[in-house]
C-alpha cells in the first residue's frame, strides 16, 4: 500500500495535498474497489465545498462509492480527464488520478500518513 508522507488522509479514504490543494482517492481505497470503470465529478470550478461534502462518485467492477471532500475551500480545478480514463485512479491515484483541487481552505478531520497506515491495517483484520 502506497501512502505518501506529504499527504493527509480522511477515514473515508480520500487524500488531500496541503501544498497543491489536490484531492483524490487513496491507493488503499482504489485497491479495495478494484477496477474503476466510471468517475463523475459532482462539483465545478468556483464552487465552495465544505469538508465532508460529496465531490465525486466512482463505480468499479465491485461497487460504487461517493467521494467526500477531506478539506474545505474553493474548487480551483477539476480533473475532467477522469471521465474518459477512470482507470487512471487505479494506475496513478496520487498523480494523474487527482479529482479536484481546492484553494483557500482548511483541512477537515484528516490524519497524517503514519496514522492512516495504522488505520488501514486495523481494518484488514
Amino acid at each position: 500500500m502506497n501512502v505518501p508522507s506529504n499527504l493527509k488522509f480522511a477515514k473515508s479514504d480520500e487524500w488531500f495535498d496541503p501544498a497543491s490543494g489536490a484531492v483524490g482517492l487513496s491507493d488503499y481505497a482504489q485497491g479495495q474497489l478494484s477496477d474503476i470503470v466510471f468517475v463523475e465529478i459532482l462539483v465545478e470550478e468556483g464552487k465552495e465545498v465544505a469538508a465532508g461534502d460529496a465531490i465525486a462518485s466512482v463505480e468499479s467492477v465491485k461497487a460504487s462509492s461517493e467521494i467526500y471532500a477531506p478539506a474545505s475551500g474553493k474548487v480551483s480545478a477539476v480533473n475532467s480527464g477522469l471521465a474518459d480514463k477512470p482507470e487512471t485512479i487505479n494506475s496513478d491515484p496520487y498523480g494523474e488520478g487527482w479529482m479536484i483541487k481546492l484553494e483557500g481552505g482548511a483541512e477537515g478531520d484528516v490524519m497524517d500518513a503514519a496514522a492512516y497506515e495504522t488505520y488501514c491495517a486495523g481494518r484488514e483484520h
